[in-house]
């Protein structure tokens, strides 16, 4: 029994059952860390180094989630030609981290836009248009002014030219692929995260609001939280629709990991909610960083997680500042 429990262990970390399909990852589309996992019929997830990649392909082109880091973009677009031969449309960034917005310049010069009206010839102007909030954009176009650590500028082509600014807005069905919904979630990761969500498809893309490799990357000078991280995976849990006690429905596609369930998010959300409620009892009784830092109050994850120093001071520092 051992034996035959540890062989589907090995089986599950490398299948994922989708619509009845068991989709492996592609032996032929590994290559230095990219990876391609087929999750859906017109939807596939490239893993990168700097992050996850969510690949809608439709008749008319190809629909992005996160664009992946600088030096990963010319495998990154073999990767998309391996899924299909259209163009790239549409880029959503769910944040401003470079793993995430890195590939923006080059796969959208090489993208087209669809256009609507009396257009003769090409359907479609140079470029894929790049959306994401607007924290997004101000972040960038901040960085681009900034000289003082000799920061090349980000170039015009990689930051967003359709950006929103209150909680969600809606994508058209037509131009996109799916109906497609993007929700704004504040003070997580950081104050311009997004999920996207495949309405049709029933897959959520959660940028690193949700991860499964490490504790949450809280990013408190672009105004990140924990109590944001929370009510982000909160509003995950929201959005998505369990097959049956959390298991299976809606596919999820973390920022970082492996393509997940309701489940799984659950877990992650308890697990952060704890560790907030142990930093919050602590900072409470008047504790300094370095106390909380030592009495481990995430010492029940650390074999899972790994380092939590990073997590802890971000979300000492985060509920501090509520606290004041």
């Amino acid at each position: 029994m051992r034996r035959m429990l540890a062989l589907l262990a090995i089986v599950c970390s490398v299948s994922l059952q989708a619509d009845g399909q068991d989709v492996r990852l592609k032996p032929d589309a590994t290559d230095a860390g990219i990876r391609i996992l087929k999750i859906r019929d017109h939807v596939s997830m490239i893993q990168t180094p700097g992050g996850n990649i969510t690949v809608l392909a439709f008749p008319e082109g190809v629909t992005l989630v996160d664009s992946g880091p600088a030096d990963a973009v010319d495998k990154v677009l073999a990767a998309i030609r391996s899924v299909t031969p259209q163009p790239v449309r549409y880029i959503i960034n769910t944040s401003v981290d470079p793993g995430h917005t890195g590939g923006n310049d080059k796969l959208g010069s090489v993208g087209v836009q669809i256009t609507g009206g009396n257009v003769a010839g090409q359907v479609g102007t140079d470029g894929a248009e790049i959306i994401a909030h607007e924290n997004v954009l101000e972040r960038m176009s901040a960085r681009s002014k900034n000289d003082l650590n000799k920061v090349p500028p980000i170039p015009v082509r990689a930051m967003p030219q359709t950006t929103y600014h209150i909680d969600s807005i809606k994508l058209s069905t037509l131009y996109h692929g799916d109906g497609i919904q993007v929700f704004h979630v504040p003070a997580a990761h950081t104050d311009g995260d997004s999920l996207v969500y495949f309405r049709h498809n029933d897959v959520l893309a959660t940028g690193d609001v949700f991860l499964t490799t490490t504790y949450p990357v809280i990013d408190i000078e672009r105004g990140g939280s924990v109590n944001g991280i929370v009510d982000g995976l909160n509003k995950i849990l929201d959005l998505a629709f369990p097959d049956f006690r959390l298991e299976g429905g809606t596919l999820i596609v973390p920022g970082h990991g492996r393509v997940c369930d309701s489940a799984d998010v659950a877990y992650y959300r308890d697990m952060v909610t704890i560790v907030r409620d142990r930093i919050q009892d602590m900072i409470r009784k008047g504790m300094t960083l370095d106390q909380v830092k030592a009495a481990r109050p995430t010492r029940d994850y650390d074999p899972r997680y790994g380092s939590p120093d990073a997590f802890v001071e971000a979300a000492y520092k985060s509920l501090a500042v509520r606290k004041k």
